[in-house]
């Protein structure tokens, strides 16, 4: 153990005792860089994942990548291409694809005798993930898809379903334009109610068997508006969708179609954007934190350096030079510091765990599509805000610290 290290640890033991230390000032500094920290795990904590239960949504609605037809226009009502089982099986060997599923869509009208409503059937298979509507349902159950018989069951949202007055299990007849001059009608069974309370598509999406919406548009058995992937890796997305773009461009389906491929993010620039606008805002929070508790420690360690004038003055007159010096106050620095870390930590960890697990902060999901604050705990966020204050705030205090070369032994050995 170093000498330095030693009088640090020695000032800080009985800083509680000593008449010459300042108590308040010291409580002061080491609570607001617990509470700098605290604020500072607990933006993290709330942006990561208020930004993951988005995404998540984004995503369960669609997927990470979608291919389609590269004749692409501005509608639900996209013109098909044709899937070989040769492309699903390449693309389900691919790396960081975890499942590839096809999908058909196609614009609607819901009526009935009081009310209609324009809505987005979705088409899925008989392998079609149902994990994120079984999370969100409200009533009901998913769809039981079978390959060898077309099903009239569907899954609307309760925001269809309130505004159109309809129950589990009631029947509604939905019409469907095709060929712009002709008006076919289906009617179909309620199976489920889902909510997630994300409105963009709460308010517009159906989901149903698939071979419907073949049928209404006469498409042979491998033809789908597109293929939905989803990824293993959310971190890879730009990068496998990149590859895959560049190497289905060039390839054609059966009937002479080329191959478009997007992200989510292409797909939903408007959503990841502002999702983006979050981050810049707790960039600006961490910055003011690790200002206000920087500056705090800063004052606490100019007050402790005025009141040890005196033992400054010993140690110059011992033979200790100003480097050794300034190095016994930055050791007392860190530990104030730490203490002050360590009741962060738990003040923060402590919120979190609390709205993690029972939600205690709503939120109005008409605005921020969720009922209540989420929360996501990164260990590794965690670490590096804990790493990134200790070293912000001692780099800080680095030139306060020289104040004591400005100290006189012949004057402060008298001070008192």
């Amino acid at each position: 153990m170093s000498v330095e290290f030693f009088i640090a640890q020695r000032i800080y033991k009985d800083r509680g005792e000593s008449r010459n230390i300042s108590p308040p000032a010291i409580r002061v500094a080491t609570i607001s860089i617990a509470i700098g920290l605290a604020v500072m795990i607990l933006s993290v904590a709330v942006v990561i994942g208020f930004k993951k239960e988005i995404r998540e949504k984004v995503i369960g609605f669609g997927s990470h990548i979608q291919i389609s037809n590269f004749e692409l226009n501005q509608s639900y009502e996209m013109k098909p291409v044709a899937v070989s089982d040769t492309l699903m099986n390449d693309l389900q060997n691919r790396f960081n694809i975890q499942r590839v599923e096809p999908f058909a869509t196609k614009p609607g009208i819901i009526k009935i005798a009081e009310d209609f409503q324009a809505v987005i059937f979705k088409g899925v298979d008989e392998h079609y993930n149902w994990d994120f509507f079984r999370s969100n349902l409200v009533k009901g159950t998913v769809l039981n898809i079978s390959a060898d018989s077309v099903l009239p069951d569907v899954i609307i949202s309760q925001t269809i379903a309130e505004k159109l007055n309809l129950k589990l299990d009631d029947s509604f007849i939905a019409y469907f334009v095709q060929d712009q001059d002709q008006l076919r009608t289906r009617k179909f069974h309620i199976k489920g109610i889902y909510q997630t309370y994300f409105s963009d598509y709460d308010k517009i999406f159906v989901v149903l068997d698939i071979k419907q919406i073949r049928k209404l548009n006469q498409w042979d058995d491998d033809m789908v508006s597109g293929l939905e992937l989803y990824l293993k890796d959310y971190n890879r997305l730009d990068a496998t969708a990149d590859s895959l773009y560049f190497e289905l461009q060039m390839k054609k389906d059966r009937l002479d179609n080329t191959y478009l491929v997007r992200s989510v993010k292409q797909l939903k620039p408007e959503i990841f954007d502002w999702l983006g606008v979050l981050d810049v805002n707790v960039v600006i929070i961490l910055a003011l934190m690790l200002i206000v508790s920087g500056f705090s420690m800063i004052s606490g360690l100019l007050i402790i350096i005025l009141e040890k004038v005196s033992m400054i003055g010993t140690l110059k007159t011992l033979g200790q030079n100003n480097t050794s010096i300034r190095k016994i106050f930055l050791y007392l620095s860190a530990f104030l510091i730490g203490k002050g870390l360590l009741w962060g930590n738990l003040l923060a960890i402590s919120l979190c765990l609390i709205q993690h697990y029972f939600g205690i902060i709503k939120l109005n999901p008409e605005i921020y599509y969720l009922t209540n604050v989420p929360i996501d705990i990164s260990i590794l966020s965690i670490v590096l805000i804990n790493t990134g204050t200790l070293f912000v705030t001692l780099l800080m205090l680095i030139g306060p610290s020289y104040l004591v070369a400005n100290i006189s032994p012949a004057k402060t050995i008298r001070f008192e």
